[in-house]
Formats: C-alpha cells, sequence, structure tokens
C-alpha cells in the first residue's frame, strides 16, 4: 500500500487538507459533513500520534530489554516483555486501519435489503436480515438511520433501506453486498418442510446528489403513505416519496424523514449513490467483458449461507469463514465476517497489484 502499512505521509497530507475545511465558516451549514470532517480529522490525528509514540515506546523498550538481559535483571526483563506484549495488542489496533484503504471506505454507506425467490418465507428472511444489521449497529459506534421498509404482503418486508454513517461505515458494510441464503424448516409450512430462500444486500457509498448529473425528465416521482409499525428507526407519514430512474429501472424510497421535501431531498441522494454505483458495475462489466472474465459481477453473486437445518452453519463463501451459532449472528454477532472480509479483501488487493505473483 503506498506509504507503507499506515500509509503516515498520505495521512499527513490529507490531514493538512482536512484542517483547511475544518477551518472553513460555513462548515457547519451541513452538520452530516462537519461531522464526517472532524471525526475522520480525529482519526489521523490519533493514528498519525499512536503510530510516532509506539515505534519510540518499541525501541526504547527492546534497548532497555537487552540491558535487563546483559545485567541479569530477570524481574525488570519480565515488566519489560509484558510491557511489548501490550505494545504487540496497540500494533493491532492500528493495524486495523490498514484494512481500511478502499477509495470510498470513508463513506457513509447506504444498504438496502430486498426479498428474492422464495415468496413469504424470502420476505420474512429479509426482515430477519434488517434486524440482524440492526442490532449489530445498535452496539457499534455507528450511527444510522432506516430510510424506507416496504413491508411483505403476509409477514416479513420486501424491502428496506438503511443509511449508515461513521468511522469506515462503507469500508464495514462493503463485504455484506450479495445474496444471502436461508436453509430452514418454514414457519409458514404446514407441514414443516424445509425451504431456501434469498435475500439480496446491496451496499453503495453515499455521494451528494450534485456530485452525478440527474436529467429530472427521466424521473418518476411517487407520493404515497409508509406502511409498517414504524418504531424506534423509522417514522411513518403521509409525506413518504418515491423516485423511479427510467432509463435504468433504479427505484428508490424515503419516509423517514417529517416532510415530503425532506424525503425527496434524501431520495435524490440516494439516487444519485445508486445511479453512481450502477455505472461503476457497468465500467466493471465492459472490463470483464474485453478480458474474457466470467465471474459474476454486481450484487447478485451468493456469498454467505445460513443453514438452520438439517445442521447448524453460517459460512461466507469468499473467506469461507464458519460460524456454528447460527442464532448469535442473527442477534447481529457478525464481527467475525465483517474482519474475514476485510482482511480477504486486503488479500485480494495485494495480488491483484502482484499481477497475481503472491
Amino acid at each position: 500500500m503506498p506509504g507503507g502499512s499506515f500509509d503516515i505521509p498520505g495521512k499527513e497530507a490529507e490531514l493538512a487538507e482536512l484542517r483547511v475545511i475544518a477551518a472553513e465558516p460555513e462548515l457547519w451549514e451541513d452538520q452530516q459533513r462537519a461531522r464526517m470532517v472532524t471525526r475522520k480529522l480525529a482519526r489521523f490525528v490519533g493514528v498519525i500520534e499512536r503510530v510516532g509514540g509506539l515505534a519510540e515506546s518499541l525501541d526504547d523498550t527492546e534497548t532497555l530489554l537487552e540491558l535487563a538481559r546483559e545485567e541479569g535483571d530477570s524481574e525488570t526483563e519480565a515488566e519489560l516483555v509484558a510491557e511489548l506484549a501490550a505494545l504487540g495488542a496497540t500494533v493491532d489496533a492500528l493495524e486495523r486501519e490498514t484494512l481500511y484503504f478502499g477509495e470510498y471506505d470513508d463513506r457513509t454507506a447506504i444498504l438496502s435489503i430486498h426479498a428474492g425467490a422464495g415468496g413469504v418465507d424470502a420476505q420474512d428472511w429479509a426482515e430477519i436480515l434488517l434486524r440482524m444489521y440492526v442490532r449489530y449497529l445498535e452496539r457499534s459506534p455507528l450511527e444510522f438511520v432506516i430510510d424506507e421498509i416496504q413491508p411483505g404482503d403476509e409477514a416479513g418486508i420486501k424491502s428496506a433501506t438503511v443509511t449508515i454513517s461513521g468511522d469506515h461505515a462503507y469500508g464495514i458494510f462493503e463485504g455484506e453486498r450479495g445474496t444471502h441464503r436461508l436453509v430452514r424448516i418454514s414457519p409458514f409450512d404446514s407441514q414443516a418442510r424445509r425451504h431456501t430462500s434469498f435475500a439480496g444486500v446491496d451496499v453503495v457509498p453515499e455521494i451528494e446528489a450534485n456530485e452525478i448529473e440527474i436529467n429530472q425528465d427521466d424521473l418518476r416521482i411517487d407520493t404515497f403513505r409508509s406502511q409498517g409499525a414504524g418504531g424506534q428507526h423509522v417514522n411513518t407519514s403521509d409525506s413518504a416519496v418515491r423516485i423511479t430512474h427510467l432509463p435504468t429501472g433504479v427505484v428508490v424510497a424515503c419516509q423517514n424523514e417529517r416532510s415530503q421535501l425532506q424525503n425527496k431531498n434524501r431520495a435524490m441522494q440516494i439516487l444519485a449513490s445508486r445511479l453512481a454505483e450502477h455505472s461503476r458495475q457497468l465500467q466493471v462489466a465492459e472490463i470483464d467483458a474485453v478480458r474474457g472474465d466470467k465471474s459474476e459481477a454486481g450484487w447478485g453473486r451468493q456469498i454467505r449461507s445460513y443453514v438452520m437445518q438439517p445442521y447448524q452453519m453460517v459460512k461466507d463463501l469468499r473467506t469461507n469463514v464458519e460460524v456454528g451459532n447460527v442464532q448469535g449472528v442473527l442477534d447481529g454477532d457478525i464481527e467475525g465476517f465483517v474482519e474475514g472480509y476485510l482482511q480477504w479483501r486486503r488479500e485480494q488487493h495485494e495480488i491483484s497489484n502482484s499481477g497475481g505473483n503472491v
């Protein structure tokens, strides 16, 4: 990676830019952007200071350890070994920072869930996934808002959209993009047969609506009354807005804001992010066609299986991370899958940069 493991020169250069932005008087007119800038600034300052202090502490501790061994001071030697172990834990924490090297990793993430094949079971499965992510987010330092939920016909949900902000929001959730497969005894089958259900998760980095040009003539804008129970994380109102981008068929909706205008503005921001990702995926598909790459592009690929019968196992098909406690995962314990994906992504990045010679 550029600048070494922690890319301190790169962070120092960006830190200077962040300080200029933070000093702008109009920054706090956009509170979301202001919070993102100040959080990133504080994180970069912390990383730079910790790396500098860590290097100095390691040098001092190693020198003192050599002296203690030469003098046969076993008590001091034991203390210094323990101090080195503590410093090692700090290195591990800093090493996590190296996993976030993607262009959009620090952006706000827009996560969408769509019920797939499987009828009412799939809609129930989509709602279970939404609950899983909400449970994970409630225990994390990340902030989130449920922009819209489309209830299912009999149970569950047809779709939902969640906006997630905070340090590395997109980097953390990028690995959730894909098809999630559930195998279980269906609670909706009177004969208690095993069913397989699918739900698609899409994750895109948020961009400002003015970062991409959208022709207003290409849009169909509908207003509707939001449905469902609402609850802690989502409002219900008469001012919900749905926008369809006719050329691409991309549909977005927002029901969480208090006014129709606010919902429309938020929906336009989500649409801009989706269209930007749609354009990136088209470019990837074109490059793959030139290369003759047969791998499936986009969010439709199966990435993880959640098996509840005939055995208990959640397995990520990219990283091979496996967890036997299915209920724990569905209750929001997905940190192992997040970490596994970030490690796998870095390995793929290094292989790509080396031309496959690793």
